[in-house]
Formats: structure tokens, sequence, C-alpha cells
């Protein structure tokens, strides 16, 4: 599988329908920055903000909350319609957040730092229905890509092919038509992008070009 899930975080939030709906004919995800201010230095968007996007989307609303306590805060995801909800490893409980994601009918995503040790988390991995590996310090838009990051992304991508768990591997940040064959080469099947989409002219375009690039990467992995 290859994705593209648009950044919202990119977007111009006053036409914010709009940049969904012009990326909508090329992928059926869209990614939803979610930070608290405590968790990461930044401020951003919340639950009824996901509850506006899901009125008028069908897309899949790939949740990323980079928030101090997201047990507090799933339900109400949940009731907003998102499909998927990301928490950070770093936060802890880990399980219990699996457990309660797929309770409230969602998926379960587990999100890592870019200095986040491999063997630390990777027990975690099989548990989990997606990985989420930052390859950016999380909390600003527009970062350059973190090459470091291809090793464990690397790694899980063995356990999860050896293991057959089905978890899919995604990456996060700094993400270009360069840097989408590298994260691809290395196992990657899911990228965010956000100023590489909706800061070109063309948004529906540019994740045609993303894609174009990461599927050649995947055959150059074949």
């Amino acid at each position: 599988m290859i994705e593209i899930a648009p950044s919202i975080l990119s977007a111009d939030f006053a036409f914010l329908g709009e940049a969904i709906r012009s990326v909508g004919g090329e992928t059926s995800w869209i990614h939803v920055d979610v930070m608290d201010g405590h968790f990461v230095p930044n401020l951003t968007i919340g639950a009824p903000v996901v509850a506006s996007i899901r009125k008028h989307s069908d897309s899949f609303l790939d949740c990323h909350l980079m928030i101090t306590d997201p047990w507090d805060y799933f339900a109400d995801f949940a009731r907003a319609g998102a499909n998927s909800v990301s928490f950070h490893f770093e936060v802890g409980r880990t399980l219990e957040l699996v457990e309660m994601a797929h309770g409230l009918g969602m998926k379960a995503g587990m999100a890592v730092n870019p200095d986040a040790s491999f063997d630390d988390y990777a027990k975690y991995v099989p548990e989990v229905d997606m990985l989420l590996i930052m390859s950016v310090f999380p909390g600003f838009a527009g970062q350059s890509f973190m090459e470091g990051v291809l090793e464990p992304l690397s790694r899980a991508r063995k356990m999860i092919d050896e293991s057959r768990c089905g978890t899919i591997l995604q990456i996060d940040g700094g993400i270009s038509t360069d840097t989408i064959r590298l994260a691809c080469r290395a196992g990657a099947e899911v990228f965010v992008a956000g100023s590489a989409v909706f800061g070109s002219a063309d948004p529906a375009d540019a994740v045609r070009r993303l894609r174009s690039a990461a599927e050649s990467a995947l055959e150059e992995r074949s």
C-alpha cells in the first residue's frame, strides 16, 4: 500500500473545506495534527474541527494527537468521526490506549519521536494498527527530514513483515519528492505531507507527484 496523507496543518484554515476537496480525488486520507501547547510547543485544533470536516468529507481522518493526556480526548474524537487516533509512545499507557481506541471504534496508532529508541517501543509494534515514525520533532510544519529515522524505519518494516502483524508503517515530517523515496525504500507505506502538498499551487498535482515518487521507490525496493 502506498498512501499520501495530506496534513491540514499546512492548509489555509480560512479555506479548509476547499483545501480538503482539492486533494479528494487523489487520496482517501486526511491527516489532522492536534497539538496542546504542552506535549509540543504549539497549539492547533481539536475534535470540533474534525467534526466539521466529517460533515463534508468521506476521507479517512487520521488524527495525530500530540498531547499530554490523549486518554481524556479519545471519546471526543470518536464522536467527531475520527477513523484513527495516533498517540505518542512517550506519554505511556500504550496498551491501555490501544484498547481504548478500539473500544471506541477507531484504529490505534503509536507515534514515536525521532530520538526514540526502537528497542524501547518495538514490543508494541504488533499491538497497534499503525506505527507513526516522526522524521522531525513534532510541533511545527516545514521542518527538514531527519535521515536518522531511516534505520528504525527499516527495523520496523522487517519486524512487521516477519511477524505478519499487518501494522501500517507511516512517516511524518519533511516529506518531499526526494525524501519520500528514501522513506519508501526503508519501508514506509503511508506518508504524511503538509507543506509539500498545501504549499503547492496545485495540491492535487503535488499528491500525484509524491505518489509517483513513492511508487517508483517501491519498485526498486521490490
